[in-house]
């Protein structure tokens, strides 16, 4: 009779089933996965210990509460390190997932080929508070009927757009028509670099009223 379940060394063949370990760190060896007769040792302070037996250098992790990881599998022999495992992948979690989030924060500014000046001037100062906070812009220039039969001007408009925001952002490549639009991405400089050109303190943020006085009419006849 046939069994329901998949033999063993069943491959990809359909209705097989393979079991996908998703942690990253589950390749790292450490305590008694450390096969190996000798390691080169390294202190929880960073300390070299030079070369030791792997049991001793296990014993003395334990000893201490804490894991024998293996930090260099490809010297000879691999370089082992006394630390705390469960603390170094926390620790390392978070370095990736800060990486991640910062990465998803992609802001956009839309520009047309025949925008007016004005127009122009305020998506620049957008573009600039973006920016500021560290996010990644993506300037996008799309074309409309017939303008796609000069895009030269549209390549002027973006080409302007990343030089006047050269003070907060540099160019991950040049501007790139793709279909009918243009698109360059900028990334933020270090905060001691930004240089802001259109962005003030005393303008309004987008939605808000600006509280600058205004100008006194003018005087009667």
């Amino acid at each position: 009779m046939a069994t329901p379940f998949p033999s063993a060394g069943g491959g990809n063949r359909p209705g097989s089933y393979q079991r996908r370990n998703n942690d990253p760190f589950a390749a790292i060896r450490r305590n008694h996965r450390i096969k190996v007769p000798q390691v080169r040792l390294i202190s929880p302070e960073g300390k070299q210990l030079g070369v030791i037996e792997t049991t001793k250098a296990i014993n003395l992790a334990l000893e201490v509460g804490l894991d024998l990881v293996e930090v260099a599998p490809n010297a000879t022999p691999p370089v082992c390190r006394i630390m705390d495992f469960g603390k170094y992948v926390y620790e390392e979690s978070k370095k990736t997932s800060h990486v991640k989030s910062t990465a998803s924060k992609i802001k956009e500014i839309e520009f047309t080929a025949r925008i007016e000046h004005n127009d122009f001037n305020t998506k620049l100062r957008h573009a600039e508070e973006f920016l500021a906070h560290g996010n990644k812009v993506k300037l996008r220039l799309k074309f409309r009927g017939r303008e796609m039969a000069h895009t030269e001007i549209g390549f002027d408009v973006m080409n302007r757009a990343v030089v006047e925001l050269g003070g907060m952002g540099h160019p991950d490549a040049e501007p790139k028509l793709i279909g009918r639009n243009i698109n360059v991405m900028l990334t933020p400089l270090p905060v001691n670099k930004r240089k802001p050109k259109f962005h003030h303190e005393n303008e309004a943020e987008p939605g808000e009223e600006s509280t600058a006085p205004s100008a006194p009419p003018p005087a009667g006849d």
